[in-house]
């Protein structure tokens, strides 16, 4: 990062990648920079949101604003799985892919200079080889299994990617487990394994493709944290770059494939816009004010809100009403999310 000022975000985001990522459905997310636990990251004079809330009327009035923008972002992101499942019944997962990344990307892009952030890149390569985990694999995956299957049970399978961050880490970087991890990781697990049914074969392609989207998703937040640590970078400009680079090869997979053109009715014009606007841009704009504003462990709880949302509305919406061993294997994911979630607030606490 070039501004000194940003220097406590960054570290904190570093150290998202350590914990509990939970970008958004539209797989925007910063690779190892998504809502999770983290250290305090004060608003600094530097940043592009002005002064922390100060003392007073006006600081009063202003600490609800990080709080709603946290309950907006969960609703864009968790809501998301929905939408993009309307949209699939309109096109075909590759062509959604590269229709939703690329456009997004080249909006980050315009958003960088507004923000008064870098536009040009550092890193080249490794932000390549970011792009081709978290955007390339992660949505390549993610989207092609919510094809075949409902945008609940997907946004849970995708949601155990923090578990499979901790198992990486701990192997790659040499960051051990510790006893909340462990629970917490036993819990997913027992999670994953009630959905998936594996004594029974109910685990079909749909549910392999999630878990490797999540397992791609985890390797982007691991490799980001290297990256990081022999790199600064800024945190929108990185997240927009890998976008654009991740989305070349969606561009390319999504021509190979091509069987037909998308069916521009109005719904899936609705769906397209509001992956590229709401999901990339105003979702990134947030999720950074939320960081500036608001104790990492609190910012966290996007974490565990998203899947919930998605999971809520696909039942309403879509009539998706999972079984009772994958309703069962789902509360066991999110409590496991809870856990690390409620462990960093902890600890927050403590360091507060």
């Amino acid at each position: 990062m070039t501004d000194p000022v940003e220097e406590p975000t960054r570290e904190a985001a570093a150290e998202i990648a350590r914990t509990t990522p939970a970008g958004g459905a539209d797989g925007v997310s910063d690779g190892a920079l998504p809502p999770g636990p983290c250290a305090v990251v004060p608003v600094t004079p530097g940043s592009p949101w002005g002064k922390s809330p100060g003392a007073g009327t006006q600081g009063a009035r202003r600490r609800w604003l990080p709080v709603a923008a946290l309950i907006l972002l969960a609703l864009i992101w968790g809501y998301a799985w929905v939408v993009m499942k309307i949209a699939l019944d309109y096109v075909d997962p590759f062509t959604f892919s590269a229709l939703r990344t690329f456009p997004a990307a080249l909006l980050l892009l315009a958003i960088l200079p507004l923000l008064k952030r870098p536009v040009r890149p550092k890193a080249f390569w490794p932000t390549a080889l970011l792009g081709l985990l978290q955007t390339t694999g992660f949505i390549a995956l993610m989207t092609w299994a919510l094809q075949g299957q409902g945008a609940g049970k997907t946004s849970i399978l995708t949601y155990t990617m923090p578990f499979w961050v901790l198992l990486m880490a701990w192997v790659v970087l040499g960051e051990k487990l510790k006893g909340f991890q462990w629970v917490a990781v036993a819990l997913a697990l027992c999670g994953l394994i009630l959905i998936l049914q594996p004594w029974h074969l109910q685990g079909g392609f749909s549910d392999l493709l999630a878990v490797g989207g999540a397992l791609s998703w985890a390797g982007s937040a691991v490799y980001a944290k290297v990256l990081r640590k022999h790199h600064e970078v800024d945190l929108l400009s990185l997240t927009a770059w890998q976008l654009l680079l991740g989305s070349i090869p969606l561009v390319i997979m999504a021509a190979a494939t091509w069987t037909a053109p998308p069916v521009w009715t109005g719904t899936f014009i609705w769906a397209l816009v509001y992956c590229i606007v709401l999901g990339s841009g105003v979702a990134w704009v947030l999720w950074l004010y939320i960081v500036d504003s608001l104790r990492a462990g609190t910012a966290g709880l996007a974490s565990l809100l998203n899947p919930v949302i998605g999971i809520a509305s696909a039942w309403i919406q879509l009539g998706e009403r999972p079984g009772l061993l994958e309703g069962l294997g789902m509360i066991s994911i999110v409590g496991a999310l809870l856990l690390v979630v409620l462990r960093e607030l902890l600890r927050g606490r403590r360091s507060g």
